[in-house]
């Protein structure tokens, strides 16, 4: 489905081929890559426009801001991208600052292939974004947006939370999802 849909720069049309499409109303920007315009933008569609970004990234699954983005939340991709492990290996972290690598590994119950690209779950996902250190605000933001797209995810996340071992950032979150009417689930 990827190579079918999508379009990367200098794959096989150049950035300012793709641009003058955009501009032409035929592509609109998608991620890192480019996709028709009439196309009906999905959680695989959205991890697929990402791929650029983790190749030679063996094992990265995309986490935190950018999981939330694949999983519905917000228009535009965010920047920077985050990514954990989901094999356990330590991640080797690239040259970029497009990208924050995180070390904790990730409960294989944890992780979701979409379109063959590893993402953490929409609970694990929200969990992330508010337990995660307070110097990136915004996640807090996507933390917000990611509910609002998928309202029934407060209950499932207060299971897995419930399911986890105390750590940084449980009573964090725990507020956050009182406060928007999850009720604590009891391990």
């Amino acid at each position: 489905m990827r190579g079918a849909f999508l379009h990367v720069p200098g794959v096989r049309l150049s950035l300012a081929e793709l641009t003058a499409a955009r501009l032409d109303g035929d592509v609109v920007d998608l991620g890192e890559a480019f996709a028709p315009a009439d196309l009906v933008e999905t959680a695989v569609l959205r991890a697929s426009s990402l791929t650029s970004l983790i190749s030679g990234m063996r094992d990265a699954a995309f986490a935190g801001m950018s999981a939330a983005w694949i999983h519905g939340a917000g228009d535009a991709a965010p920047e920077p991208h985050e990514v954990q492990s989901a094999s356990g290996r330590r991640l080797r972290a690239p040259v970029t600052r497009r990208i924050i690598v995180h070390d904790p590994i990730l409960d294989p119950a944890d992780v979701q292939r979409l379109g063959g690209i590893a993402v953490t779950t929409p609970e694990r996902t929200l969990i992330d974004l508010l337990r995660w250190p307070v110097t990136l605000p915004e996640r807090h933001d996507w933390a917000r947006l990611l509910v609002q797209a998928d309202p029934a995810l407060l209950g499932r996340t207060a299971v897995r939370l419930a399911d986890m071992r105390h750590g940084p950032g449980h009573h964090r979150i725990a507020r956050f999802l009182a406060a928007h009417g999850a009720e604590p689930a009891s391990s």
